[in-house]
């Protein structure tokens, strides 16, 4: 008798036939198949959201002189993970591979600021993600930058930026603008731009023996990001003024009452750097930890 998932295939011999994936059409079957679905989050309709995208997407299309625009965040529980085995190298029609299993050596979490100017990026390793430290955080931002320019700050609504605590903060200090991101739209903060790269270049194939290894792999990362962040710095284009254009439009739509949404393709701003003219105090270039030597003497 055959065991299952075979069937013949001449004489004295067995073909697996592979059992199809949930959600895939079984060629061995008729009838009815499972349907394939995926997650998915339906956008409140709301005028909040093309007006607040109105705010954000200017600063990045033309910010001003004499203000620094920041995109700020945290990047949490960031895994640092040894493999069990070394992985083995791509050879002649073989990708890569890399250890399944592996060993974990605790967290590490950061807080992040980007220059939207110049597209570098300013880390600080957090032990606690709570408003004390992002409190923290923002008083470092306010000695690294010139006290005579405005600062425009990018956040999103997570808890650390909505509290009471954080509020009272900025209330008390005028010359930051806070311009918050729409719910579910965390995508309008080009820091998450610079997370993914992080993810994708260093977090997601890195082996980590320890969490000081994993913080001074970021470290490295960082420095040589903001080393080549300026030879990265687009320029305005027809295309950016057009949305801008659009953008405006959007606004008074909205304010107006008119149900248009704007299209995802329009909505979507691409990233963007833009040169220094902030002239802060000197600081640390990407690297702000206690335990840590400066590493340059730029400004954010």
């Amino acid at each position: 008798m055959d065991a299952p998932g075979h069937r013949h295939a001449g004489r004295g011999h067995h073909v697996r036939r592979c059992l199809p994936l949930p959600g895939r059409p079984d060629p061995g079957r008729s009838g009815p198949q499972a349907a394939q679905s995926r997650g998915w989050l339906t956008r409140r309709d709301r005028p909040l959201f093309r007006e607040r995208a109105a705010h954000i997407c200017p600063l990045y299309l033309n910010p001003s002189k004499d203000a620094a625009v920041l995109s700020i965040d945290e990047k949490t529980a960031i895994a640092a993970r040894s493999r069990k085995h070394p992985g083995r190298p791509a050879g002649p029609g073989r990708p890569s591979r890399q250890e399944f299993e592996y060993i974990r050596h605790g967290t590490v979490s950061i807080s992040a600021a980007l220059n939207v100017r110049t597209g570098e990026v300013l880390t600080q390793p957090i032990v606690r993600n709570n408003a004390a430290t992002f409190i923290a955080f923002l008083r470092m931002l306010e000695r690294t930058i010139n006290p005579c320019h405005a600062i425009h700050v990018v956040l999103d609504n997570g808890a650390n930026h909505i509290a009471q605590p954080t509020r009272a903060w900025l209330a008390d200090h005028p010359r930051w603008h806070v311009h918050w991101t729409p719910p579910h739209a965390s995508w309008l903060n080009q820091i998450e731009l610079f997370f993914s790269a992080l993810t994708r270049r260093v977090l997601r194939h890195g082996d980590f023996p320890s969490r000081d290894d994993l913080i001074d792999t970021m470290d490295a990362y960082v420095i040589a990001h903001n080393t080549t962040s300026a030879a990265s710095a687009h320029t305005r284009t027809a295309h950016t003024d057009k949305v801008a254009v659009q953008l405006a439009q959007r606004t008074t739509l909205a304010s107006a009452g008119s149900p248009r949404c704007p299209s995802t393709k329009e909505e979507r701003v691409s990233k963007r750097t833009f040169r220094r003219d902030s002239g802060g105090s000197p600081a640390s270039r990407s690297v702000c930890r206690p335990r840590a030597a400066a590493v340059s003497s730029r400004a954010i």
